[in-house]
């Protein structure tokens, strides 16, 4: 990529582009911001400032630079679509639907007892069983009624990704 862009056969970065200004080729941007996803740091550049990504990236081993590119991106698109709370909100709406998705699993395992429960009768009604294993009949009656539970999943509150641009 660097030796192309001696050549001059390469447009300029995003970050240079939108930054109006010639991109070197130990660009620290052209990496991370290729000039065909601009709004990609145009995000970025409006909620941390070129200068501050470019002190950033600067001060990063490059092993780690891509990483931190992706977290920064992920932070300025939560931003933009949610100037205020950012990937704080969208942390926060998630785990509420873990909370929710959690009492609904708790009410359906505490349904599954209660099932179980009227399906063995108490063992002072009956006569003691030489085998303590329920009877084959039970068993399939109790394995149809499990696995044909269905699950439903709420897929409108399924945000879109905001990884994307």
């Amino acid at each position: 990529m660097k030796e192309s862009r001696k050549q001059g056969a390469m447009s300029p970065c995003a970050a240079c582009k939108l930054l109006r200004r010639r991109c070197a080729q130990d660009c620290v941007f052209a990496p991370y911001f290729p000039a065909d996803e601009p709004q990609k740091f145009a995000n970025v550049h409006k909620v941390f400032g070129a200068s501050n990504v470019n002190k950033m990236l600067q001060e990063l081993p490059e092993h780690q630079r891509s990483d931190a590119v992706s977290s920064m991106v992920y932070e300025a698109n939560a931003r933009v679509r949610d100037p205020v709370y950012g990937c704080v909100g969208a942390i926060s709406s998630l785990q509420q639907q873990v909370d929710i998705l959690q009492t609904q699993l708790a009410i359906a395992q505490a349904e599954v007892v209660h099932m179980r429960m009227r399906q063995y009768p108490s063992s002072s009604n009956n006569p003691p069983d030489n085998n303590d294993s329920p009877s084959p009949k039970l068993m399939s009656s109790q394995t149809k009624s499990f696995f044909s539970m269905d699950m439903v999943v709420d897929q409108a509150n399924l945000g879109e990704s905001l990884w994307s641009c």
